[in-house]
Parts: C-alpha cells; sequence; structure tokens
C-alpha cells in the first residue's frame, strides 16, 4: 500500500518517525481491511459468475433431446438423439463464441436447425462414401486416437475434455471411424481448382487494407502466400461440399422426426 509521506524537518524527525511507524501499523491494518474487502468482492463476483454458467447450462441442457430418440431418417438409416445432442453443443459453443445468445427464441430455432442440417448431410455424404467403397481400418482410427490424445498432457486431461464435450472413449471411437472415410470421401471426390495468383493477390490486398485500417503491421505477400493459399482452396472446397450435399439431398429421402 502506498504510505503516508511527511514533511522530513530537523527537529522533528522523531516525531515524523514515530507517526510513521505508528501510521505503518494503521495502514498494515486497513491493508488487510481491503485485501479482506477484495476477496469477498472476488469471491462473490466468481459465485455470480458460477450462478450464471450454471443457469445457462441448464438453459442449454434443455434444447437436448432424448439420446435414444429418432431425430431424422436419412435413407431408411436413423440419425439417433446422442448423435443430435453432441452436435447441438458444439453448435451452441459456437454460436457462444460469436457473441450470439443460444437460449433465446430465435437463437434456439437457429441451432436446431443448424444442427439437424448438419447431421442430413454429414449423413448423406457418409453414404455416399460409404457406396464408393471408402472405409476406416483398425489402424487407423488407433492412429487417429493417439493423434488426438497427443493434444492433451494426460489421461486424466483426455478423459475431462471427452465428458466436457458430452462423449466416451466409444463415442469418439464411433466418430472417428466415421471421420476417416467422409475424410478419404471429400479429398478424393470433391475436387476444387489451386487458388490463383490473383486470387491469392486480392485477398492479400484485403487483408493488408483492413491491417492499416486498425494500425496494424501486416506481413509481406510472399510469406502469406502458402497460408492464403490454403485458406482460399478450402473455402473452395467448402463451398463446393455444399453444393455437392445439396445435389445428394435432392435424390434422397429425409424424414425430420422433431
Amino acid at each position: 500500500m502506498k504510505k503516508l509521506l511527511y514533511p522530513i524537518i530537523i527537529g522533528l524527525l522523531a516525531v515524523v518517525l514515530t507517526a510513521c511507524g505508528s501510521n505503518d501499523e494503521a495502514d498494515k491494518k486497513n491493508d488487510e481491511k481491503e485485501t479482506k474487502t477484495t476477496e469477498k468482492e472476488t469471491a462473490k463476483a466468481t459465485e455470480e459468475q458460477q450462478k450464471q454458467m450454471e443457469e445457462m447450462k441448464k438453459k442449454l441442457d434443455k434444447q437436448k433431446v432424448d439420446e435414444k430418440k429418432t431425430v431424422a431418417i436419412v435413407n431408411d438409416e436413423k440419425i439417433s438423439g446422442a448423435e443430435y445432442n453432441t452436435v447441438l453443443s458444439t453448435t451452441q459453443m459456437q454460436m457462444q463464441q460469436f457473441g450470439q445468445d443460444p437460449t433465446s427464441k430465435e437463437g434456439a430455432k437457429q441451432i436446431k436447425e443448424q444442427t439437424l442440417n448438419s447431421l442430413v448431410g454429414q449423413k448423406l455424404l457418409l453414404q455416399a462414401a460409404d457406396k464408393k467403397g471408402y472405409t476406416a481400418s483398425k489402424a487407423e482410427i488407433e492412429k487417429q486416437l493417439a493423434e488426438i490424445k497427443k493434444q492433451y498432457e494426460s489421461e486424466e486431461k483426455f478423459k475431462a475434455a471427452l465428458k466436457q464435450a458430452g462423449l466416451n472413449s466409444e463415442m469418439l471411437n464411433a466418430q472417428i471411424a466415421e471421420n476417416i472415410p467422409y475424410t478419404k470421401y471429400v479429398e478424393k471426390e470433391i475436387k476444387v481448382e489451386e487458388a490463383t495468383d490473383e486470387e491469392i493477390q486480392k485477398y492479400y490486398d484485403q487483408v493488408a487494407e483492413q491491417a492499416k485500417t486498425s494500425g496494424q503491421k501486416v506481413q509481406k505477400l510472399d510469406e502469406m502466400k502458402p497460408q492464403i493459399k490454403e485458406q482460399l482452396e478450402q473455402q473452395k472446397k467448402q463451398e463446393k461440399l455444399v453444393k455437392h450435399v445439396e445435389e445428394l439431398q435432392k435424390n434422397a429421402k429425409v424424414d425430420i422426426k422433431i
């Protein structure tokens, strides 16, 4: 704590030192009092934040459905409530990251639509991958699982992350087993043209202009070119994938149950 300053005058020096000593003691008590007050305020704020988080979690959990319930049927293949809840949690999290309220009436409606669209699209792509003969071997599943685990410091932290995501080991393995043929299908069947120098330059100019406006330093084009190229090609692939799903859906039988 900042101590009181006293004028140092010869003849009053002894008095000043005594005064400083006694005020130091008073300051110490005030310090302790302030510390306790701050601790109480911090504890109260933390408690309030915890309550808000718990209330939000309850609201978000209400959007979940029975795990055994069939939420949709795509070409005679069922999508379970468990699958719906997993994607729902991710969608809720994404919406919160963008500063939107997933528990509002409009937010809840949007989340439901996005979750179902995502699940139906994923199921259609998995069915298409299966028809093309794309599969996941045991070795591939184990390799991908090991890569995921590497991201965590310990087995306990990995299990905690699984729990937070509403998953268990069996569910994760099932998702990996689906993800591998899905990835193979997208890589092999959804082809896009490479990003041109003109497209890369245009994207770079936009980034540079935004950086200039916000007063940030921008890297040279040569340094950013590989990153921009990859980003543009991923964007192209995503756009083509959306159109591909739309085409698959035209010839599919989709029955939404919720």
